[in-house]
């Protein structure tokens, strides 16, 4: 057994651990550190304001709301916030914030939004606090983020590093449902994104087997239609020369064939609804279909809706054709279409994200933290920072971390939104005074 002085020798190592890497942080650095750790009430009592306000996707008014108190937020930070009106594509609009710093170093894109899944129509409504957790619509995805992007920017005021950042928020309301046509819907974040070095998503944090994960790539997001029609008559006459295999028959084919010929690494394809029948028909909103028919009729029309997610957009490009070359094929007396609809792009792992990690690692390393590995894609969603991947760097998942989102029950750790903002707060004041290329 070990002496009792080497004992205390490893608690006194032990215990002076924190403090060495604290050490590494330069005086601006602790005592943004400190900041964030002294207003962590504050930064709970901003969230439950915020989570108490409904701003479902499609209530434009709570998700203008939020966009005024976050413009609340901001303001005293030197922000200069516009709000950008999204009623031509049926949407409340966004938020833009601009920080003018002294133009030196590298411009950065920070990136949240203000809508949820939850509609006021939801009966999950209301911030509850359960000790280091919170209950919330939105608590994590992603009124959280837009916490800890607040509490990070007030560190980097307190420390005197905001001063010289050059800094450009955009806050979208419609993240969790984008309006159409998307070009209008993201037309300020890609404008946004063209002129930044650096794009930070404020959307949750993911944890892989307990581990504080970095996301350096998000999948795309589209949704297709396909559109199976036949010959009808009396099923006696199922697969004769004459009537043919009948469009319920098409359309399993080509269901069928998805499965079997689509799959490659990162990929992932789902039918979410069917509807088939001498009448079949899908409602304006994509998620209800009605059908009638009878056994003994063979079906006029089959209809089926899905999605399919890909992680370049080389790969969403070479799925499209593969689907279409499915389509095409057409069982005997059958025809078919496929339709695809406006969706998010992919984020590509890419050298440059790369680097942004392990910019963060570097923060993780002088604050005492673990190393944050990549995140598998195939783990996490879309998400708005998708549609500037191609014209600038970016790290994903700086938000809290959260579990049961997008569900009744959403709850946010609340000691991650103080960790978070202490991350963020360090690797924007780094970012900032890199210079840029």
């Amino acid at each position: 057994m070990p002496s009792n002085s080497l004992i205390y020798v490893s608690l006194l190592v032990s215990a002076m651990l924190p403090h060495a890497a604290q050490a590494r942080l330069s005086p601006a650095e602790s005592r943004m550190v400190e900041t964030v750790r002294s207003e962590q009430d504050r930064s709970i009592a901003l969230l439950e304001r915020l989570v108490n306000v409904n701003s479902g996707t499609m209530n434009l008014a709570g998700v203008e709301k939020v966009g005024q108190m976050m413009r609340a937020e901001l303001e005293p930070l030197g922000f200069d916030v516009r709000w950008v009106p999204m009623a031509a594509v049926g949407r409340a609009g966004h938020i833009v914030a601009i920080h003018k710093g002294d133009g030196k170093g590298k411009r950065l894109l920070l990136i949240g939004h203000l809508d949820t899944v939850f509609e006021q129509h939801s009966p999950f409504q209301t911030f509850v606090r359960k000790g280091d957790k919170a209950e919330g619509p939105g608590a994590g995805d992603d009124k959280g983020g837009m916490v800890v992007m607040l509490a990070a920017l007030r560190a980097m005021q307190a420390a005197g590093t905001l001063k010289a950042a050059d800094i450009e928020i955009v806050l979208t309301g419609d993240e969790e449902d984008a309006g159409s046509p998307v070009e209008t819907a993201r037309a300020a974040l890609v404008e946004a994104g063209k002129r930044a070095d650096v794009a930070l998503d404020f959307e949750g944090l993911v944890r892989d087997g307990g581990r504080d994960m970095g996301s350096i790539a998000r999948r795309s997001s589209y949704s297709w239609t396909i559109t199976a029609t036949g010959r009808t008559g009396h099923s006696s006459l199922i697969f004769t020369p004459q009537y043919g295999d009948g469009a319920a028959n098409e359309l399993a084919r080509i269901v069928t064939a998805f499965r079997q010929e689509l799959p490659e690494p990162n990929l992932t394809f789902n039918v979410g609804l069917i509807a088939a029948g001498a009448n079949a028909s899908i409602e304006a909103d994509g998620a209800r279909a009605s059908a009638s028919g009878k056994t003994n009729i063979i079906p006029a029309i089959a209809i089926a809706r899905g999605d399919f997610r890909t992680l370049t957009n080389d790969q969403t490009l070479r799925v499209r054709q593969k689907m279409e070359a499915i389509v095409a094929r057409h069982a005997p007396g059958t025809d078919a279409k496929i339709e695809f609809e406006e969706g998010y792009p992919s984020m590509a792992p890419t050298a440059g994200n790369r680097a942004v990690l392990a910019s963060l690692n570097g923060v993780n390393r002088d604050l005492g933290l673990p190393e944050m590995p990549e995140l598998d894609p195939l783990k996490r969603g879309a998400g708005d920072i998708s549609f500037v991947a191609g014209d600038v760097d970016g790290l994903a998942g700086l938000g809290p971390y959260s579990t049961g989102d997008h569900a009744p029950g959403e709850a946010v750790d609340l000691p991650s939104i103080s960790t978070q903002a202490q991350r963020a707060a360090i690797l924007m004041s780094r970012l900032s005074r890199e210079p840029r290329k």
